[in-house]
């Protein structure tokens, strides 16, 4: 037996036909069970409909007289952007938007079809926050400017990493980045079969560290304590087991040896020490081949 609460539910994913319109809950029209967001009804049952950038077809309402005043999707967006960043991903949801836009919920899907498409504009939208390289620098220079960019990104909005990997990611702001990092790898003078592992070395070494960092320091700000005191306190507990004592003492003589007083400044110097081991393999690579840069 389906209760009430459970159709609300339903109905937060998947918008009601517009009787005038003579559309369904999307331009291409059907939804599926098993949304990206796991959240309810969404875009499984439409293999077509897999992106909110893919759809190039007119909202499914058209009776834009009616659209809440002061509402747009960059508005839309923005609000997601705020409640992703103060709540995390498993707690987004339409309602929780339109309390926070003031509307209802319902006045949302005249400007999207599902939650997963406010996903993709959020997605989007804060990759504009990456700085682009600067133009007249070598490529190394560059390659560390953007890798610390996206790092960055990565730490401040910690949802971007699973919804990363989730979407095509094909929005303006991704693709100008993606760009960016394309025009640097070029200029290393790797030859084209090598380009995109060299990419992937790179970014997806960012992405990684990124990640841990943003979710190791969220989880400090949650349990309200700096990163070195939760560092000193699960040392602490390791420690006091004796059968993990060899390995305890091999991590303090790591520690020591990579220097640095707190766990920013210990993370800061991996994550440069490992950008400039990417380098140098790239510029290994780019010698051995005999290959230049364009």
């Amino acid at each position: 037996m389906v209760s009430e609460s459970d159709r609300e539910s339903d109905r937060e994913s998947v918008p009601e036909p517009d009787p005038e319109s003579g559309a369904g809950t999307g331009s291409v029209g059907g939804t599926g069970a098993g949304s990206a967001s796991g959240d309810g009804p969404d875009r499984e049952s439409n293999a077509a409909r897999t992106s909110v950038w893919l759809d190039r077809l007119a909202p499914s309402r058209s009776r834009r007289s009616e659209s809440p005043a002061g509402l747009d999707r960059n508005r839309i967006t923005e609000a997601s952007v705020r409640l992703l960043d103060a709540d995390g991903l498993a707690k987004f949801s339409m309602r929780r938007l339109a309390a926070e836009l003031d509307v209802t919920a319902m006045s949302l899907y005249w400007y999207v079809d599902t939650k997963d498409d406010l996903l993709e504009l959020a997605l989007d939208s804060v990759y504009a926050e990456i700085a682009p390289p600067r133009e007249d620098a070598d490529w190394p220079d560059r390659l560390r400017e953007l890798a610390r960019s996206y790092r960055e990104l990565l730490v401040r909005h910690i949802w971007i990493s699973p919804l990363a990997g989730t979407f095509l990611n094909i929005g303006p702001n991704s693709m100008l980045f993606s760009y960016a990092v394309q025009d640097i790898v070029r200029a290393t003078g790797l030859p084209l079969e090598r380009q995109t592992g060299a990419l992937s070395a790179v970014f997806q070494f960012v992405y990684g560290f990124g990640t841990v960092e943003g979710h190791f320091k969220a989880r400090c700000d949650a349990a309200g304590i700096t990163q070195d005191e939760y560092h000193q306190q699960a040392m602490g507990t390791i420690r006091a087991q004796p059968h993990l004592r060899k390995i305890v003492d091999y991590s303090d003589g790591l520690m020591a040896a990579r220097g640095g007083d707190t766990v920013e400044e210990m993370r800061e110097r991996d994550f440069v020490f490992a950008l400039d081991l990417l380098v140098a393999g790239i510029e290994a690579v780019r010698d051995r081949t005999g290959s230049t840069a364009p």
